[in-house]
């Protein structure tokens, strides 16, 4: 596979950073080339290694040759266009200093945001799409703690961006609200989710198995019959919750069927959760989320490996057209 990568600057004129790395150079070279002259190409003809370039090296050559990111990789996260962070890494590296902003447009998965971030850098990421923003919380949030500060612009906020979303577009209302529970989206076709619109999945015990939550979301008016429905998907997928995030407030009734479907006793705490749980938008927004054992904590999205930076940055992260 072969990209091209291509530097701009604003004008000739105006300033701009390129950083030159240098490869190491083998033992076998410099004992060759020591203090000799070498041709490089037609336009410099010559030049001569002094000392310093042999501690630094040689310029890094224009063809990079780096790997894919395998399955077995600690920062892949499943994200169909992700790139390793040794190629945003370089090129990160080269053209800006620490302090400097960088922009990625199309963050997606957020690869560029998270070498940024690690680089000390500023960063401004834009994607049109809930499921990255909510990738991109969970890669920051795993990988730097509360070191990454920054401020999301363009998802809803309060019950009236809510009910906006929703009637625009009902997926990504779907994204956004699985999102706030750090719940991820199944990857299936559009009207062939089975019931199930994400899922959560948690350890309740040392060396125990993976436990699931199911979660259903619903934009619209929502009915016991849907609550019936969720509890069936609970048994069917042999899942240990089930979880429906509701636009409007549930009824009594809808309350009581929940109430049917039992408690989970927690292997690790002794504590019993409900088996079916009831949340809505405002719940959420108020900072409510799913009652179920954490430990371990949430273990949906792959973990990212851990980073330490040492200070506080304040960073942005706008979404869509500002």
């Amino acid at each position: 596979m072969h990209d091209t990568l291509l530097f701009y600057s604003k004008d000739p004129d105006s300033i701009r950073t390129f950083n030159v790395e240098y490869e190491e150079s083998s033992p076998s070279y410099l004992k060759r080339f020591k203090g000799h002259t070498q041709m490089l190409d037609p336009e410099t003809k010559t030049r001569k290694i002094t000392l310093e370039e042999e501690s630094k090296g040689l310029p890094r050559r224009d063809v990079w040759e780096l790997s894919i990111i395998t399955g077995s990789k600690k920062e892949r996260l499943g994200y169909p266009t992700q790139k390793p962070e040794s190629l945003l890494e370089r090129v990160i590296r080269a053209s800006s200093n620490e302090g400097d902003v960088v922009l990625d447009p199309f963050c997606g998965c957020g690869t560029t945001i998270a070498v940024a971030q690690r680089l000390k850098r500023r960063w401004i990421g834009i994607d049109v799409t809930h499921l990255a923003i909510t990738l991109i919380k969970h890669r920051l949030a795993d990988a730097f703690g509360d070191k990454a500060a920054y401020q999301i612009i363009g998802e809803p906020v309060s019950i009236p961006d809510a009910q906006t979303l929703a009637q625009q577009d009902p997926y990504q209302f779907q994204w956004w609200a699985l999102g706030l529970v750090g719940a991820r989206p199944i990857e299936q076709k559009k009207g062939a989710d089975k019931g199930i619109d994400g899922r959560l999945y948690f350890h309740d015990e040392a060396n125990g198995g993976t436990k699931q939550i199911i979660l259903s979301v619903k934009a619209g008016q929502t009915t016991v019959s849907h609550v019936r429905d969720l509890r069936g998907v609970i048994e069917r997928e042999k899942a240990d919750f089930g979880v429906l995030i509701s636009m409007v407030e549930p009824t009594q009734a809808m309350r009581a069927e929940a109430a049917g479907a039992g408690f989970y006793v927690s292997a690790w705490s002794g504590k019993s959760y409900p088996r079916l749980q009831i949340l809505t938008i405002a719940d959420l927004l108020a900072g409510k989320g799913i009652a179920y054992p954490r430990y371990g904590g949430n273990v949906t999205v792959k973990r990212a490996p851990k980073n330490r930076i040492s200070e506080e940055q304040t960073l942005y992260l706008p979404l869509g057209e500002q």
